[in-house]
């Protein structure tokens, strides 16, 4: 008899002091000097406003937008210096003019505002590097700093770094591995989840592969090192993060010479426009103020508000519902994308096993019930997966589970329990295929039956894979670690057909890149350590929250932090929203700069009407960008 049931996991026992996990490396906000001064410019800028508004003396509010000005504009003040000490000049050097000029005519608002937005857009951008070198630090905590080498005259504890091709190692029970190596002596099983993403942990006999950084659960192993620490897979993975993560940078210089462009075009007809009527005669208050009313109507407030905007609210209307999206610049590549490659294992699945399947054998009097309940008494002490598994599928049938005598657990060979007075074995039987992991129940040396585990499938699985089908024009791509068939029966549940299997992390990247290479802008979908390459080398990366890994959160573009597979294809659709609200607000923006810039320089633009459109236009791209916080606006279905 065959039937499903739905879990509850008993809480995860303690680990052992040396399997506890690394801790956590995070960037403070405040410790980062570009966060501490902008939050400055803010706060003051926020007092000085109502005070300006209301019409209060001057005397209430100047000092507050000097120290605006002051805290968020001398470090973009220093850096264009810099620049154009290098003959270079940049938007950050045209802002703080922008804003000098608008003061120096009275508009002191205006100026302040621009100060506050490049103040804060330079905070976002020091904050996103420093969590990023936080996350591949925090990776290498993963190995261990320290490891036993075995000598002839017995064993000696030693840098792990300090390793050779051809050391041999002891590996103890809750022990990390030291360096990639093989088995030499010895059974264990080990969780290599942070390599290859597989869901349970891997019986490793002699000949077997370990990698650097996975966990020894049950059993002591001798390894012989076959890799330099230096080149482990876990070592490789940081050298993919950061490789990946500087392809991004060809972006950012395009972005670079366009506000090199603009800069050198704005100073340039500044001058011209204060210089030629001067030379022609004209008054120098009259030209000095058109000229600044051109600084101020062609300054790009209305367009980076353009930008910011929608793109900004759809990240606060995805916050609502799980998903975080880490910056605007996240959110706009999240729409960007044409095909879609998801992990298996924590991703399409939840990574914990279920038991799908009892099969009593024929002729010994034992039901499905009756042997389920006798499996999860022998296995009721142990704390390995597949125990739990097996224990709670028994309670959610409300089966009693009888109390166990003389426990005794075999790494690679199962358990044995005195229940009722009689030797029952529950242990592990070969399976081939992979596709499940099959467990035999045998009493007092007779096979009773058997049970099937498998991972669980996400409910909402087939419903996002669809989904992103329909989005993006492709059907997405399953990149695994684990088994062929394991990957095949969660394809086939999910409607998947591009299937690969068996892959380390570099064979992700490649597949990522491989696609990339194809002219497809690839979304990554993963959770483990081994996605964060594929994360980072992707033109856009989700991680699932709940139990991904911290490298796989920070290198992610987006986390979804309640593990709802479904928003994954909700926020790529709210980004594609967003960003043809950006491509309208440009518009209006660009068409507002353009007539407020051409009426100054054909007729005679009043400086209050130039800063009525400029500040009208950039009121009026806000509130068209906040449109998508709208409950309205997001799409989980």
């Amino acid at each position: 008899m065959v039937w499903r049931v739905s879990t509850t996991l008993a809480p995860a026992p303690r680990s052992a002091p040396a399997a506890a996990a690394p801790p956590r490396r995070r960037t403070r906000v405040l410790a980062l000097p570009e966060a501490r001064w902008a939050l400055v410019s803010l706060v003051a800028f926020l007092a000085a406003l109502p005070l300006d508004l209301g019409s209060a003396p001057a005397w209430t509010y100047g000092p507050l937008y000097v120290v605006a000005y002051a805290a968020g504009g001398w470090e973009p003040a220093l850096e264009g210096l810099r620049a154009l000490r290098e003959k270079t000049l940049d938007v950050d050097l045209l802002m703080i003019v922008a804003a000098l000029g608008a003061a120096a005519i009275g508009q002191v608002l205006d100026g302040a505002l621009l100060i506050v937005i490049f103040a804060t857009s330079g905070a976002l951008e020091a904050l996103a590097t420093a969590r990023t070198a936080d996350s591949v630090r925090g990776l290498l905590d993963l190995a261990p700093t320290t490891a036993t080498r075995l000598r002839e005259g017995g064993e000696e504890t030693v840098p792990a770094a300090d390793l050779a091709v051809g050391d041999l190692v002891l590996v103890r029970p809750g022990e990390r591995v030291g360096a990639d190596g093989t088995v030499v002596e010895g059974t264990g099983e080990v969780d290599q989840a942070t390599i290859t993403g597989e869901s349970l942990p891997v019986l490793k006999r002699p000949g077997d592969d370990v990698f650097a950084g996975t966990l020894n659960g049950t059993g002591a192993l001798r390894v012989r090192v076959g890799r330099d620490p230096a080149d482990s897979v876990i070592a490789r993975i940081v050298t993919l993060v950061e490789e990946a993560s500087r392809t991004k940078a060809p972006t950012q210089l395009f972005i670079e010479k366009i506000e090199q462009r603009y800069s050198v075009g704005v100073v340039v007809a500044t001058l011209a426009v204060f210089g030629l009527p001067l030379a022609l005669g004209a008054d120098l208050t009259d030209a000095l103020l058109r000229a600044m009313t051109f600084m101020i109507v062609a300054s790009p407030c209305a367009v980076v508000l353009a930008t910011m905007p929608p793109l900004l609210s759809a990240i606060a209307n995805a916050g609502r519902h799980g998903v975080l999206v880490k910056s605007a610049v996240a959110m706009e590549r999240l729409g960007e994308i044409g095909t879609a490659a998801l992990d298996k294992t924590g991703t399409l699945t939840e990574g914990t096993p279920e038991v799908t399947a009892v099969t009593p054998a024929a002729g010994v009097g034992v039901d499905d019930d009756a042997l389920l309940a006798l499996a999860a008494a022998a296995e009721h002490p142990s704390e390995h997966p597949l125990a739990r598994a097996i224990v709670a599928a028994a309670r959610d049938r409300g089966l009693h589970i009888a109390p166990a005598d003389d426990f005794t657990a075999a790494p690679g060979r199962g358990v044995t329990a005195v229940i009722d007075g009689r030797t029952v074995h529950v242990g592990r039987a070969d399976t081939p295929d992979g596709a499940e992991t099959t467990v035999r129940v045998t009493r007092d040396g007779i096979l009773l039956g058997t049970l099937a585990l498998t991972d669980r499938l996400r409910a909402d699985a087939a419903r996002a894979t669809t989904r992103l089908t329909a989005l993006t024009g492709t059907a997405p791509t399953l990149l695994t670690g684990d088994h062929a068939a394991a990957a095949a029966r969660v394809a086939d549940a999910t409607g998947i057909t591009d299937v690969r299997a068996g892959l380390l992390p570099e064979d992700k990247v490649e597949a990522v890149r491989e696609q990339e290479r194809a002219g497809r802008k690839v979304l990554f979908v993963g959770d483990g350590v081994n996605d964060a390459p594929a994360l980072a080398a992707a033109h856009a990366g989700v991680a699932m929250g709940r139990a991904g890994s911290d490298l796989a959160l920070e290198t992610a573009d987006a986390v979804v932090v309640r593990d709802e597979l479904t928003a994954v294809p909700a926020v790529v659709d709210l980004s594609r929203r967003a960003r043809r609200l950006v491509v309208q607000n440009l518009a209006v923006a660009g068409v507002f700069i353009t007539v407020l810039v051409l009426w100054d320089l054909v007729g005679h633009l009043p400086l209050p009407l130039g800063v009525a459109g400029h500040e009208g236009s950039t009121v009026l791209v806000g509130l068209n960008g906040l449109r998508l916080l709208r409950e309205s606006a997001w799409r989980p279905e």
